[in-house]
């Protein structure tokens, strides 16, 4: 449980406006992660968990009434100060099993005076992506927020994006905090100063552990973003909508609309068909984080120290840098010489990656942990991918460090392609059959 102090409503009304869900004809559930609702102390029935993440009848304690979150954020650099909550809202807040305050965010719940036209709705195939999303990612050592549950909801919903109509569904999502970068932005735009330093008392005591001054609060959430899309670099993940009202302020990534999983390296590979400059496309979603802060930046220099906060966005480069060091040596298993010589390898390795074109998930389960080796010796389907001066450059760069970690236990790698999606898909939505996402999400377990 938690005291009432931390709940989001100490902050005042400011920050939100109550809602009440949408009735469903139905409420079918199809997935819920019960390990993650008993790090929260959760521990029900399929009646309880429909009557709780489907109906959304209150849990005992809690939020009395669901609140729509309100925001504003640049919208691939266009500032929008008309966003909130549009179909979404926070049911609730628990504490896990390790004392940090977690919300439970919805997502397709129906409207909210922030839904701009939109019906507040969320197509069952878009719960679904979501679902394997974020299984997806957490499998990789992402900082992710988890979708617990995934509830189809019998209505047909028309989408410009999706063959129409298509079955409707409700999901609840678990993370560490819905507070965004657009929260604070909303709050200097409105030059409300008290709300904007209650906003950052509030993080800083619920979500960091008690830090003392923005400055301090900033510098922390500059280098959780930066271990996070490192994370997404060395996992081969893209976004898709890189937006500031689409960033956590605990570092954690959510709420996966287009996103994509590299097939292959390509630097200006783009989730968002809409994107059509590529500016959240793979390679420039560092440059988007940084951006991106330097926004939160701006907002926060109302209450404090301008330079300090630049000395602090400062810090973002050389953090990204080492994570992505980290990261990348660690999806190989091999260990690090903390010197020079290990961002040189990882330099050679998105060369070789991306001039072979060489597919993104074979290399990396090829090569974990020396699995390359066994799979050169036997003359697999894919050694003719690994051949070349270039190669054998990035071969020999390997060689120098030493094994930490076994080869990959399952025969193939692991992925979320988008035709792995689309396979998974099309059973469901033709005979109901949920086989083979059953099957997707259980090859997510370590």
């Amino acid at each position: 449980m938690y005291h009432p102090d931390t709940k989001i409503t100490s902050l005042g009304s400011e920050f939100y406006d109550i809602v009440g869900p949408a009735i469903f004809p139905k409420t079918e559930l199809h997935y819920r992660d019960t390990f993650s609702a008993e790090t929260v102390g959760l521990d029900l029935t399929d009646d309880e968990w429909v009557k709780h993440f489907g109906l959304f009848n209150p849990l005992p304690n809690n939020l009395e009434k669901p609140l729509a979150l309100r925001y504003h954020g640049h919208q691939f650099h266009q500032y929008n100060p008309n966003l909130g909550d549009g179909r979404g809202f926070l049911y609730a807040q628990l504490r896990d099993n390790k004392g940090r305050l977690l919300d439970f965010g919805t997502k397709g719940s129906g409207q909210t005076p922030w839904s701009r036209s939109g019906d507040g709705k969320l197509t069952l195939l878009g719960g679904i992506r979501e679902v394997l999303a974020s299984r997806y990612l957490e499998y990789l050592g992402v900082n992710t927020s988890k979708t617990i549950s995934l509830i189809e909801t019998g209505e047909e919903l028309q989408r410009n994006d999706e063959p129409s109509p298509t079955r409707s569904a409700v999901m609840v999502r678990l993370s560490h905090s819905h507070i965004r970068f657009g929260t604070f932005q909303r709050q200097a735009f409105l030059n409300e100063t008290d709300n904007l330093e209650a906003l950052t008392q509030y993080c800083s005591q619920n979500l960091y552990g008690g830090i003392s001054t923005p400055e301090e609060l900033f510098n922390a959430v500059t280098l959780k973003s930066s271990e996070l899309v490192a994370s997404w670099m060395a996992g081969g993940f893209v976004h898709g909508v890189m937006n500031t009202d689409n960033m956590n302020i605990t570092g954690e990534s959510f709420d996966y609309g287009p996103y994509r999983f590299l097939p292959t390296l390509r630097s200006d590979f783009k989730a968002a068909y809409f994107d059509h400059n590529g500016l959240y496309a793979f390679s420039r979603q560092p440059e988007a984080m940084y951006w991106n802060l330097g926004q939160l930046a701006q907002s926060l220099s109302l209450i404090c120290d301008d330079k300090k906060l630049l000395k602090a966005l400062e810090n973002f480069a050389p953090a990204y840098r080492v994570a992505l060091r980290d990261k990348v040596f660690e999806r190989l298993q091999v260990q690090p010489k903390n010197n020079q010589k290990d961002f040189e390898f990882v330099s050679l390795t998105f060369k070789f990656l991306e001039n072979s074109q060489c597919s993104w998930p074979q290399f990396w389960h090829d090569w974990q942990g020396g699995a390359g080796e066994l799979m050169r010796a036997k003359k697999s389907s894919s050694s003719d991918l690994y051949s070349g001066d270039e190669f054998v450059d990035w071969y020999n760069s390997l060689k120098e460090f030493e094994v930490r970690g076994a080869p990959p236990k399952v025969n193939a790698p692991v992925s979320l392609l988008y035709e792995d999606i689309e396979a998974i898909w099309k059973p469901i939505e033709k005979d109901n059959n949920w086989s083979k996402f059953i099957e997707k999400t259980k090859s997510f377990q370590r």
